[in-house]
């Protein structure tokens, strides 16, 4: 069975792990109605519009 020759240095493990924590940005889609962008399956916050119906009054 392989034996590590070295020591892994806790920079060298700890930077390993820290590659799972990177953020992504979040999908974006544009609003067929006012094609502003939005986040997909939720209602847009510029016009209201979700579905091809209005669903909330937007001021």
């Amino acid at each position: 069975m392989a034996v590590p020759k070295k020591k892994t240095s806790k920079a060298k493990s700890r930077s390993r792990r820290a590659s799972a924590w990177t953020l992504e940005a979040p999908a974006r889609s544009i609003c067929p109605q006012c094609r502003q962008a939005k986040l997909p399956h939720v209602v847009c916050p510029h016009c209201g519009w979700y579905k091809g119906r209005q669903a909330l009054e937007v001021d």
